[in-house]
């Protein structure tokens, strides 16, 4: 099954954190350099990119039939999202596992298979 997974949080602006909060942004994104490298190995990540934060997002929306575009993002969230996965595992345990192994806060998303709807 493949899954999205959508991982909390950014490096932009570590370089304004303090000296212990910025070690250990620091540690976490090394970490996670690791994680995407064992996991690419293993043949479980099909792609996947970090984000730029969310000051850098543009926002195309449609309200009765008329269409704006936004700077900013549009998505509320009490979290950011720094970046995602996609990955092609057997079940949803193994995409937790995978997760569970991330340094910080993973959403994880199902995704649509519309070629098996198709051959229906």
């Amino acid at each position: 099954m493949k899954y999205v997974l959508l991982f909390g949080g950014t490096m932009e602006g570590a370089d304004q954190l303090p000296e212990e909060h910025r070690a250990a942004a620091m540690a976490d994104y090394e970490k996670s350099g690791k994680w995407f490298e064992k996991y690419t190995k293993a043949g479980k990540i099909l792609g996947g990119e970090e984000l730029r934060g969310p000051a850098t997002a543009t926002t195309v929306s449609r309200k009765n039939g008329k269409v704006s575009v936004t700077d900013g993002p549009f998505i509320e969230s009490k979290e950011v999202i720094g970046g995602f996965a996609l990955i092609d595992v057997a079940d949803l345990d193994e995409a937790l596992a995978m997760a569970k192994d991330w340094p910080g806060t993973v959403e994880i998303r199902p995704i649509v298979d519309h070629s098996r709807e198709q051959s229906r």
